[in-house]
């Protein structure tokens, strides 16, 4: 199989492309390092397939420009570039998250229009039903961002609804719920805490700490996301992809503290614009058409993250 990941150099994207590498697949790696975080960090991302043979690297921008020859002999596209975040969504930024979002799926999109051989995989995002009713939450919810970054990633679901309709295409849509470990973005919740913790920082939760999440280990979305490059689709589909075990921030403070050996300064704000208050994906359609189950405890899934960002990390001098 020859796949085009876009996003190559970004937290999921990046073990994506070792995992199909490692499988023995060649990967076309696209990305272009937009300013969310550091360039630095994303080049480590890449730094464990940088000199395989098998996969090719294109810096290149998805929003601008003709994708048809990027496109042309790859047997699955793989969309997970994006514009990440809720809460950096409004205001100033929202032109990228169209740009990024929105445009750049309706290019790569547009470029496979025609072709009834490649099977187009879209990463999108739980964020897509805002506070959702229905817990756990069945793919057949409705559909109500909180977030102009969830309204993004639902437009972009919209557009491959719309292709599917028009053109034909082979599409499957993954909701992603809260991914983490090692990798992880700067601005997610558990890169922060386990930065501070080892930093010897305060950490600041918006909101009371018993808000909740289907927090799922970046391997196990990995694992789903290849799997649905092959599975069987008879129409569009649509799967969430969840770790299983709703746990609010407060249960998982804990964990980081006992994992850290120390003690966490913890303080509280009020809830910020976007934030749902929990979230729970109900997986069973992922379980029964792309054989997902969840193999990463909590507890273990964080000290993976945790022992990676230690390698990055000077702990602070002692006193």
């Amino acid at each position: 199989m020859k796949a085009l990941v876009t996003g190559c150099a970004g937290f999921i994207a990046s073990h994506l492309t070792e995992r199909l590498l490692e499988a023995g697949h060649t990967v076309v790696g696209v990305d272009c390092f937009n300013d969310n975080y550091g360039r630095a960090q994303k080049l480590l991302n890449l730094r464990q397939v940088g000199d395989t043979g098998s996969f090719e690297f294109v810096p290149i921008d998805l929003a601008r420009g003709d994708l048809v020859e990027l496109t042309a002999d790859c047997d699955v596209v793989f969309h997970l570039a994006a514009e990440p975040g809720v809460r950096s969504s409004w205001g100033v930024r929202y032109e990228k998250y169209l740009q990024n979002n929105v445009l750049a799926t309706q290019h790569l999109l547009d470029a496979v229009k025609e072709r009834d051989d490649v099977r187009f995989v879209y990463a999108s995002s739980s964020s897509v039903y805002g506070d959702a009713e229905l817990r756990p939450t069945p793919e057949e919810a409705p559909t109500q961002p909180l977030s102009p970054y969830g309204q993004t990633k639902l437009s972009a679901e919209h557009l491959c609804q719309l292709y599917r309709q028009n053109y034909g295409n082979d599409i499957a849509i993954l909701r992603y719920f809260t991914v983490y470990g090692p990798r992880h973005r700067p601005d997610m919740a558990f890169h922060i805490f386990c930065r501070a913790a080892l930093e010897s920082r305060p950490i600041t939760i918006f909101g009371d700490g018993r808000q909740s999440r289907d927090f799922t280990f970046v391997e196990d979305v990995v694992a789903a996301t290849v799997s649905a490059a092959s599975a069987p689709l008879d129409e569009l589909r649509i799967y969430n992809v969840g770790g299983g075990t709703p746990t609010s921030l407060r249960e998982a403070l804990e964990t980081i503290g006992r994992i850290s050996g120390r003690r966490l300064d913890v303080h509280y704000l009020d809830r910020e614009h976007g934030d749902v208050k929990n979230t729970a994906a109900d997986t069973t359609r992922a379980r029964e058409q792309l054989g997902f189950s969840p193999q990463t405890s909590l507890e273990d899934g964080l000290l993976a993250e945790f022992e990676w960002l230690s390698e990055l990390v000077q702990p602070p001098p002692a006193v």
